[in-house]
């Protein structure tokens, strides 16, 4: 199985970022096939429908994902939803790249309230490319960092594990399933 972690956030020393990184350290460590995709370093166009899907930068991008099994989408929240960069990393990459794959979801946001703005994106992949949405995600606020930026939060800090966990457990078992159900 293959892994892919995906961090959203267009700012350098997100939090988002941060767990990002810690989930692909635990990946890691763990003996899994770890990638990682950026969204910083791998800047997309907007999604206009049209000409936007031929430019050159959607490619790279397109082929990480196709390649993975299961997915972490580690993404800040902006005005109660994943930021743009989220969504639109989907939007230019649609079908081909996301259906029938595992995905989780990592948030950090500014505060308590927008605990529930994942759910958004997760119903989408869902419905329209049949992921396998990890029904626990990590969701955290300013409050779970130090000062220097860092996590310092262990319920975090094991919740991160945990979806870790729960990433190579569903996607080695929907294998399993479609593997059975093919004969």
């Amino acid at each position: 199985m293959r892994y892919l972690i995906v961090s959203c956030s267009l700012r350098e020393n997100s939090r988002s970022r941060v767990m990002a990184k810690l989930t692909r350290d635990d990946l890691e460590e763990s003996g899994a096939e770890v990638d990682w995709l950026d969204l910083i370093e791998h800047p997309l166009p907007f999604c206009d429908g049209g000409a936007a899907y031929g430019d050159s930068r959607v490619g790279p991008v397109a082929e990480k994902l196709r390649r993975a099994d299961g997915i972490i989408i580690a993404a800040p929240i902006y005005n109660y939803d994943v930021n743009a960069a989220a969504k639109n990393l989907v939007e230019m990459t649609g079908r081909d790249c996301w259906s029938g794959k595992v995905v989780g979801f990592i948030a950090a946001a500014g505060g308590s309230a927008s605990y529930m703005s994942v759910l958004s994106l997760a119903n989408s992949l869902m419905v329209d490319f049949r992921c396998v949405i990890i029904p626990r995600f990590v969701y955290t606020d300013g409050a779970s960092f130090a000062a220097d930026g860092q996590l310092e939060d262990a319920g975090i800090r094991e919740r991160i594990r945990r979806l870790g966990g729960d990433l190579i457990g569903f996607t080695e078992g929907l294998s399993e399933a479609l593997k059975a159900e093919r004969g």
